[in-house]
C-alpha cells in the first residue's frame, strides 16, 4: 500500500494506492454503509454548504470514510473552492478532492475536475498564469497612498519648527514566502542578515494568510538619510528561494 494521509474536517483521509506488480493501478475501496448515505447536490449554495461543513466534522468523505464516485460528483457541484473562513471542513474535503489527477478519476467512473472559479490551493512558484494570493488590490493602494501623505505631511511639519533633527522612520513589512512549505524561520534569518548604517531591526513575528501559509511581518527603524525603505525591500526579495514578495504595511515618521 502506498498511503496518502490529508485531513478533512475532524477525521484523516487515507488515500490508499492498491497496486499489483504488473499494473500499478489505482483501485476504488469497496465499502458497505450501515445506514442511507445524505445528498449534498446544492453546493453552490450557503445551505448547501453549510450541510457539507456540519457532516464532514464527523466524517471524511460524502459517503462516510471511503473515497467514492460521489465525492468527485459533489466536488463538480460545488464548482469553486468554499470559504474556508465559513465552510473549514468542506474547503478542506474541496481541496482534498482537488488533488486527485484525471487518471485516478477515471478509476471511479469520473473524468477530469471542472476548472474551479476560485483557485484552492496557493500559487506554485514561479507561474506568471498562477493564482496569486499576494494580488495587490486598490485597497492596497489606497493604503499606500496614505501612508505616504502621512509622512509628507510629518516632514512638512518638522521642517516649519526650524529644529534640526535628524529624521528616522518606523516601518512594517510583510514578507510573503512561496507557499506552506517555505522554513520561515530561515527567510526571518536571512532579512535580520540585511545589515546596514542606520537601520535597526525589530520585532518580528508570523501572521496567519490562509492555506496552511504564513506571512514574517518585522518591523524596523530606519534613519532616512541613509536607508532606502526600497532598497531594503529589494535586498529581501533577492533571497527568491523563500520570499515571493514584499510589501510596506506601515510607515511613520519618528
Amino acid at each position: 500500500y502506498e498511503i496518502r494521509l490529508s485531513l478533512v474536517g475532524s477525521e484523516m483521509c487515507i488515500r490508499d494506492r492498491v497496486s499489483t506488480q504488473s499494473t500499478g493501478s489505482l483501485q476504488p475501496e469497496p465499502t458497505t454503509h450501515p445506514f442511507k448515505m445524505p445528498k449534498f447536490d446544492k453546493l453552490n449554495t450557503p445551505e448547501g454548504l453549510d450541510a457539507l461543513n456540519k457532516y464532514l466534522v464527523d466524517y471524511s468523505y460524502v459517503e462516510g470514510y471511503v473515497l467514492s464516485a460521489a465525492d468527485f460528483e459533489s466536488h463538480a457541484n460545488a464548482g469553486s473552492a468554499p470559504d474556508s473562513k465559513k465552510y473549514p471542513n468542506a474547503a478542506r474535503w474541496y481541496n482534498h478532492i482537488s488533488s486527485y489527477s484525471t487518471e485516478e478519476r477515471k478509476v471511479f467512473g469520473v473524468g477530469a475536475a471542472a476548472p474551479a472559479a476560485t483557485p484552492a490551493a496557493a500559487p506554485a512558484k514561479g507561474g506568471d498564469d498562477d493564482f496569486d494570493l499576494w494580488e495587490e488590490t486598490a485597497e492596497d493602494e489606497a493604503h499606500a497612498a496614505e501612508m505616504e501623505r502621512k509622512a509628507q505631511e510629518a516632514l512638512k511639519k518638522k521642517a516649519a519648527s526650524g529644529k534640526v533633527v535628524v529624521g528616522k522612520s518606523t516601518v512594517v513589512l510583510d514578507v510573503k514566502p512561496w507557499d506552506d512549505t517555505t522554513d520561515m524561520v530561515k527567510l526571518e534569518e536571512n532579512v535580520r542578515s540585511i545589515i546596514r548604517e542606520g537601520l535597526t531591526w525589530g520585532k518580528g513575528q508570523l501572521v496567519e494568510v490562509g492555506y496552511g501559509i504564513k506571512k514574517l511581518q518585522i518591523s524596523a527603524v530606519v534613519v532616512d538619510e541613509l536607508v532606502s525603505v526600497d532598497e531594503i525591500s529589494e535586498r529581501i526579495q533577492e533571497f527568491e528561494d523563500f520570499v515571493q514578495s514584499v510589501d510596506v504595511a506601515a510607515f511613520n515618521k519618528l
